[in-house]
């Protein structure tokens, strides 16, 4: 199992920490590797995934249960396209309680397919505890995300409890005067997009071209990760 037959959720409890923007990050990743890709969006307003990626990303409500089915189902489906959820603070709570309600984890690993969740990392007992309860469930591999454009993380030391053999993902800082670019849906930064983004500086695309690359490399030694975890949850239930 790995990042080519997966699904992962970016989630958080707390608003504005950069989860649609690890989210956007991760769907352009797939498509930089030349691999399908799917979205789903569980937003609410302004600067949505589905905004900046209508493309790949579908808003998605798990409301009633006629939502709920067409999420979860599109989510297992063996069909060897790598999914990604951005699940908004709102539905934090409704969303992992009725994924555990479904046994979602398990019947994704029954099918060959690597749940995990990414989740930002702020140092907030609300964010503590919930990343807590998460690691609670052995069929799920989490990993913290520390977004250096909150600032430094003194907070690290609150998670300190992540198993030996878990690294957290960092996103690194961008300047201001990038930010201005990316921040205006619809905007991809695959590679096709970036070329043709007659918009940016040509010093501001060499900087964003840096801090793309550092991003993916950690997604690449995620996707090792998300692979030995769900070696392990099967080994567990086995």
């Amino acid at each position: 199992m790995s990042f080519r037959n997966s699904v992962t959720i970016v989630a958080s409890p707390r608003p504005r920490v950069g989860k649609t923007l690890l989210a956007r990050l991760l769907t352009d990743f797939h498509i930089h590797e030349d691999r399908p890709v799917a979205a789903f969006d569980l937003n609410a307003g302004e600067g949505t995934l589905a905004q900046f990626l209508p493309e790949h990303a579908a808003v998605a409500g798990i409301g009633d249960v006629k939502g709920q089915m067409a999420l979860f189902d599109r989510l297992v489906a063996d069909d060897g396209v790598p999914k990604i959820v951005d699940v908004g603070h709102e539905r934090f709570e409704a969303f992992f309680a009725l994924a555990k309600r479904l046994r979602f984890a398990e019947e994704a690993q029954r099918r060959h397919i690597a749940p995990s969740v990414l989740f930002m990392a702020t140092p907030d007992s609300t964010s503590v505890e919930a990343y807590e309860r998460l690691r609670a469930d052995a069929d799920l591999t989490v990993t913290p995300v520390y977004n250096e454009l909150l600032g430094a993380m003194p907070h690290r030391d609150r998670y300190s409890f992540v198993a030996a053999d878990t690294s957290p993902l960092r996103v690194a800082a961008l300047t201001a005067a990038l930010r201005k670019y990316i921040e205006t849906p619809p905007f991809s930064f695959s590679g096709g997009d970036l070329a043709n983004a007659a918009n940016i500086p040509i010093d501001a695309h060499i900087e964003l071209q840096r801090w793309l690359r550092k991003i993916y490399a950690e997604f690449r030694e995620l996707d090792l990760r998300v692979v030995a975890g769900g070696e392990l949850a099967a080994a567990v239930r086995l």
